[in-house]
């Protein structure tokens, strides 16, 4: 490698910064989320134990790390080279197709040209980042009950030993493991007050919260405790139906969220949420209104502990909770988020946010 990477406390410093300086010759990669991003990435920044520095994008990708959704990494490099580009748009076009060198010639390309393309751009090959691909569709594959040998030829693994080795680096468990789990799918969604990550099955969604949300890494590991799932990046339906849904609330428009919801929680928490959806937009209530609401013994506190819970934001309006003098109190996403939604809401038709809950 012509290019030597600094100490890591200076790339780390560079982080923090969002600096552009180590663009295309560094990238850090998260362990706490499985995701590798740019320096320059936007998101919120990890803590240093969490981060490990490297030079290519083909180290980050050989070592299960998958792509940011916020910076795209590779989208920022394909656009640098023509035919990376036209590769990269053909590979997201068909992600499970099981590309070979006769396919790259087919499109008039020679496949040594491409190989030195894709290793100088992206420090991987194309037919590598390909199969590094169908690991996620792998993984869809065995959650539907596919059998682990199928699977593992659908990715272009001759190695049993190899497949089950990145299959486990990629989402964190044995394929086997995977035969008959449902998987979770997780993409961004942008809002005028900052970028949200939704997590949804093929019903429904089961997490949307602000992206630089403290606790969003542990809600994250306990619905793949709970659900006994893995989470890959993708959409589904609700995670679109969702965005359209948010789209509408912020442009003004009070039409109420419809998208099915699976907040999981404990049974009091579902009695306190259930209470949040019926204050309509434009309203409050105090904690200590909701305790007496659900009729609980318990004080005011625990519903402020049910509050915080909640992973479904804005969908469930635990914003819409305030404390009894006034005051806007503790919110997961901040209090200015809190303190803009409210006033946000107070320009739109009160209408309550009627949303369908599994059990």
């Amino acid at each position: 490698m012509l290019f030597d990477l600094p100490s890591d406390e200076t790339l780390y410093d560079a982080l923090m910064a969002s600096s552009s300086e180590y663009e295309g010759s560094a990238f850090v990669c998260v362990k706490t989320t499985g995701v590798f991003c740019r320096l320059s990435c936007p998101a919120r920044k990890p803590k240093r134990e969490n981060t490990i520095f490297v030079g290519s994008i083909g180290t980050c990708l050989e070592t299960g790390f998958r792509p940011c959704q916020r910076c795209r990494p590779l989208a920022t490099f394909g656009a640098k080279d023509p035919l990376v580009q036209e590769l990269l748009q053909a590979l997201e076009a068909a992600p499970e197709r099981r590309w070979s060198e006769d396919d790259i010639v087919c499109r008039g390309l020679d496949p040594s040209t491409v190989r030195r393309a894709f290793k100088r751009a992206l420090g991987i090959t194309f037919l590598d980042l390909a199969r590094h691909r169908r690991l996620g569709l792998a993984a869809r594959q065995l959650a539907d009950g596919g059998r682990v040998i199928d699977a593992q030829l659908e990715a272009g693994y001759e190695s049993p030993s190899g497949f089950r080795a990145a299959f486990q680096r990629l989402l964190g468990d044995a394929p086997a493991a995977a035969q008959g789990r449902a998987l979770l799918s997780s993409d961004w969604i942008e809002t005028p007050i900052g970028p949200m990550v939704a997590v949804a099955d093929a019903t429904h969604l089961h997490l949307l919260e602000f992206h630089e949300r403290k606790a969003l890494p542990t809600e994250l590991e306990a619905l793949k405790r709970a659900t006994r799932s893995a989470i890959v990046p993708g959409r589904t339906a609700p995670i679109d139906q969702i965005e359209g849904e948010l789209k509408s609330y912020f442009a003004g428009e009070a039409g109420g969220f419809q998208t099915p919801l699976a907040p999981g929680g404990t049974p009091f928490e579902r009695n306190v949420w259930a209470k949040l959806v019926k204050i309509p937009a434009g309203g409050t209530r105090s904690y200590g209104d909701i305790a007496r609401e659900v009729a609980t013994i318990q004080s005011a506190r625990a519903v402020a502990k049910a509050n915080g819970s909640n992973r479904i934001a804005i969908v469930i309006p635990c914003h819409r909770c305030i404390g009894a003098d006034g005051s806007l109190t503790g919110y997961g996403g901040g209090l200015w988020r809190k303190q803009w939604l409210l006033r946000h809401e107070a320009k739109m038709k009160p209408v309550s946010l009627l949303v369908e809950e599994t059990q």
